[in-house]
């Protein structure tokens, strides 16, 4: 995810709106282990043509993962962000992207008993909506969608290709640390790049911080985007049960 101040590969790219018969799909890895971690390691999430793997993630992390939600959307017991695990999964190669978060999810509800149901709260953020101008891009043809960016100093990058607006919602709100929801009401997938520079003056300083735009700006000029501050109806993942000790592998 776009955290880094070094351009990385975002990991975390699937197509948050799931279609209804997918989401109805029960997907299950092949093969899973699960271990305790002691915290306090080298995070990371990685996954390749037939396996995922998942190093010390807290089991917040690890719904956050499974339902492709930002951490601000799931509420449970506090000792969730406290205990971590690693995973090693293994799915049949050329599996979707997007299914390999379902199979996770799946994972957590057979070893750790997990239980949720959806509430929608009012929150303050953004709305992504289309602006006076008008939306700039014509649909891509349907596939699985795929992005790259991250940052080098104050400037982000953000290449998409076949993504729908939910996605750019939530990298956006990763990205900025904002509410962020898709209120454009535009179907379909999109290809775009974005450039920008961030307002946060702590972080180092690019050379050509200058020459990037806002993100209002790169948004409003690129995509025929705004984002407007309001309130804004954000689904949230309520944590019914969880086991603090997952299954035996």
């Amino acid at each position: 995810m776009m955290r880094a101040y070094f351009c990385v590969t975002i990991l975390l790219l699937t197509t948050i709106a799931l279609p209804a018969q997918l989401q109805s799909q029960r997907l299950t890895f092949d093969v899973a282990t699960v271990k305790l971690d002691a915290c306090g390691g080298q995070k990371s999430n990685r996954t390749s043509a037939d396996q995922l793997i998942s190093t010390d993630q807290t089991l917040k992390q690890l719904v956050v993962l499974a339902y492709s939600v930002q951490p601000y959307q799931v509420s449970g017991p506090a000792w969730m962000e406290s205990v971590c695990f690693d995973i090693t999964a293994k799915y049949p190669p050329g599996t979707k992207f997007s299914d390999r978060w379902l199979m996770l999810r799946s994972l957590l509800e057979d070893r750790f008993k997990l239980a949720v149901h959806h509430e929608s709260k009012e929150m303050t953020g953004y709305a992504l909506i289309v602006a006076k101008s008008g939306f700039k891009l014509k649909p891509s043809e349907p596939g699985e969608g795929n992005t790259v960016g991250g940052n080098q100093g104050r400037v982000w990058t953000f290449s998409a290709t076949k993504i729908e607006m939910a996605t750019l919602a939530y990298e956006l709100a990763d990205s900025m640390g904002e509410v962020v929801v898709d209120m454009t009401g535009l179907d379909g997938v999109y290809d775009f790049n974005l450039r920008w520079a961030s307002d946060d003056m702590s972080s180092p300083t690019g050379s050509d911080a200058n020459e990037a735009p806002s993100i209002f700006t790169a948004l409003q000029s690129t995509l025929g985007l705004t984002l407007q501050r309001q309130k804004v109806p954000v689904d949230t993942i309520v944590i019914d049960h969880i086991e603090r000790v997952p299954t035996d592998n």
